[in-house]
């Protein structure tokens, strides 16, 4: 492997495990705490709840994208770069392209659709779109891991 691509591969591995563990740690870690933390009566905990999160995903958008965008540009130069590659190879790439496709989707769909409904929702609907969140958090989670497992077991 040629000292260009052992860069590009460290710098998209690395990058997608840190979308992946930053994914894994806010879903399973701190959320899960967050209501725990909330000192409010039950009737105002989703408030609460909500705007715990709120202050936590201040300004994330960003470097989230940014992220996303490194993973599409060195996942393609990694498919410029290689020297030859089988038809399960290309299958290989296929899948990985699609599933950083959906969860590229997912996240636009969070960041431009999703959070601006949940800034102006009522609180009575909060409770439905925290799970909504949580459900298309977990999928994205998925995608994400499962193009990781799919790179990691490809490239050996």
């Amino acid at each position: 492997m040629g000292t260009v691509r052992a860069v590009v591969v460290l710098v998209h591995a690395g990058v997608a495990a840190l979308w992946l563990g930053s994914m894994a740690y806010s879903l399973f870690v701190v959320q899960p705490k967050l209501a725990r933390m909330v000192d409010a009566p039950p009737a105002e905990e989703p408030q609460r709840v909500e705007d715990a999160q709120r202050i936590l995903a201040h300004g994330n958008r960003w470097p989230v994208t940014g992220l996303i965008g490194v993973l599409w540009v060195t996942g393609l130069a990694l498919a410029l770069l290689a020297q030859e590659r089988s038809a399960t190879g290309w299958t290989v790439l296929a899948v990985k392209a699609a599933l950083l496709a959906g969860a590229s989707g997912l996240f636009w769909w969070v960041s431009w659709r999703g959070w601006p409904r949940r800034v102006f929702a009522l609180p009575a609907e909060l409770p439905g779109l925290q799970r909504r969140f949580r459900l298309v958090a977990l999928t994205m989670c998925g995608l994400v891991g499962a193009a990781y497992a799919l790179g990691v077991t490809a490239g050996h």
